[in-house]
């Protein structure tokens, strides 16, 4: 398991959580007769689990954005439930293949699946096929955290605003360099997306991992960044990146003076990932269940709520069934605007 150092609880409000209710554990036996005949599984199977490490397919890089966050949550979750979470990292395909290995697992609570906007709405627009359905292959568990993009320059560039960069791009077209970890992902959909509301030019270098992108951002040959804030929150506090606004209705947590989007004078722009965990398509409801009541007890953890906010993630809780409604919505969220900014399926 992860382990991560002490840090002063910043704030002590319970993160907004959907669809919970104080009295939530004293329903998780009700129903529990029909779980147990869905699945199979013996009452003491259900009581006593989980009775071994579970692992959680992630379908990012070791380091990522998703992957700290993921580690933070899991950390104090196997607190709760007494048993370790093992983390597995199977990048690639922009998140497509851990997605899919985790669609096809055993259905019974002990291979899980942690994944993000990419792989669980947008993918179904940016590639032709996909090796798994991911409103059909899985069960919700629950949705933690989101991660607005930033619009981060190098801090040797002039612009000191949005509004700036945007003259300063308009002026230069196809000259300014932005990175990303990979057509598709977050950031290149934020970029796009960007180009396509302010008419500007700019200029994709996708990366395979963070890793790679940073040196050159700091060296200014790629200069502009769309980034999830934990990849450049290092940055921002050492002075080589300057946030110029973040893509979301409302102010981050974590940068407090950074404007909004549409406080900065871009109106509509909205684009943040977000994480969730799920299991397999049938796994039993008091599994699930069991699941989210361990999150939920993680993420009204002040301790646990100052990790995420400083790593760049905004916490923010959906239960089961509110996550697969809001997965349906960014499904076709995102087939809209990826259409409109002309991204054809790989």
């Amino acid at each position: 398991m992860a382990r991560f150092g002490h840090s002063r609880i910043a704030d002590d409000t319970a993160p907004h959580v959907e669809g919970f209710h104080p009295d939530r554990r004293s329903l998780l036996s009700l129903g529990l007769g029909a779980a147990l005949s869905a699945t199979g599984l013996r009452p003491a199977q259900v009581q006593d689990y989980p009775a071994r490490p579970i692992q959680v397919l992630v379908p990012f890089a070791g380091g990522s954005a998703s992957d700290v966050i993921t580690r933070i949550l899991l950390n104090r979750m196997s607190t709760s439930l007494g048993q370790a979470f093992v983390v597995d990292n199977r990048p690639g395909a922009g998140g497509n293949i851990g997605t899919a290995a985790a669609a096809h697992a055993a259905p019974d609570g002990y291979t899980l699946l942690m994944s993000t906007s990419g792989p669980l709405a947008a993918n179904r627009s940016l590639y032709k096929e996909l090796p798994y359905d991911p409103l059909k292959d899985f069960a919700p568990i629950g949705l933690f955290a989101t991660l607005p993009n930033v619009i981060v320059i190098n801090s040797r560039l002039p612009p000191k605003s949005l509004h700036e960069l945007i003259e300063y791009t308009k002026a230069r077209p196809r000259e300014l360099n932005y990175g990303t970890v990979g057509v598709g992902s977050s950031q290149h959909l934020a970029a796009a997306y960007f180009e396509q509301l302010t008419g500007t030019e700019i200029t994709h270098v996708p990366y395979r991992n963070i890793a790679a992108y940073t040196p050159d951002f700091i060296a200014g040959q790629v200069p502009l960044g769309f980034q999830l804030l934990p990849n450049v929150i290092g940055l921002i506090r050492s002075g080589d990146a300057r946030p110029l606004a973040v893509a979301s209705d409302k102010r981050m947590t974590a940068l407090p003076d950074v404007p909004t989007a549409a406080e900065a004078g871009l109106k509509d722009y909205e684009s943040a990932a977000w994480l969730a965990l799920l299991a397999p398509a049938g796994t039993g409801t008091a599994v699930i269940d069991k699941l989210y009541a361990a999150m939920i007890e993680a993420m009204n953890d002040p301790k646990v709520r100052t990790l995420l906010v400083e790593q760049g993630a905004e916490p923010l809780v959906m239960a089961p069934q509110g996550l697969k409604d809001f997965m349906t919505a960014e499904t076709t969220k995102w087939a809209g605007i990826i259409k409109k900014i002309g991204i054809e399926p790989m």
